[in-house]
C-alpha cells in the first residue's frame, strides 16, 4: 500500500555530522534531523495506531518520529535519505499481513512423519546394549 506523506507534516533541521571527516565536519551542517509528528499527520487512523504501537526506537514519547541522516556528504542527499527512511517506516506500518488460515496436515505427511519416527527409533534401539 503506497502512503503519501505530506511535506507540510514534517520539519527538518541541518545539524553537524558525527564521526571522522577532518575540518569539514566541524564547519558544515550536512546531517539532517527530520521530525514527523504522527498524531498531527494526515495518515489514516489505523496506520497511525500501528506506527505508534510498533515500538521503533526512532519514535519519541510524544509520538514524534525522529530520523537522522548523515551518510552522505551533502545536505540534499541526506534529506532525501531521511525522507526515504521515514517513508519506509510508514509503509511498513501500513502493510497488514493477511490472516493465516489454519490447515491440516495431509495423510501422506502424517505417514512420512510416522515412518521417520519408526526409523529413528530403530537407530536408537540398535545403539542399546543387548540384555544378557
Amino acid at each position: 500500500m503506497r502512503i503519501e506523506i505530506d511535506p507540510a507534516d514534517f520539519t527538518w533541521t541541518a545539524v553537524r555530522s558525527q564521526g571522522a571527516g577532518g575540518q569539514n565536519v566541524n564547519k558544515v551542517a550536512t546531517a539532517v534531523r527530520l521530525r514527523y509528528d504522527v498524531g498531527a499527520s494526515s495518515l489514516p487512523a489505523a496506520v497511525k495506531a500501528r506506527l505508534l504501537a510498533s515500538g521503533d526506537r526512532r519514535i519519541a514519547a510524544g509520538g514524534v518520529v525522529v530520523v537522522k541522516a548523515q551518510r552522505h556528504r551533502t545536505q540534499e542527499r541526506n534529506l532525501a535519505d531521511a525522507f526515504a527512511r521515514l517513508r519506509a517506516l510508514v509503509e511498513a506500518a501500513a502493510h497488514v499481513d493477511p490472516p493465516r488460515r489454519a490447515t491440516r496436515p495431509t495423510l501422506a505427511s502424517k505417514r512420512r512423519r510416522a515412518e521417520d519416527k519408526r526409523r529413528r527409533s530403530q537407530v536408537k534401539a540398535s545403539r542399546r546394549t543387548p540384555d544378557a
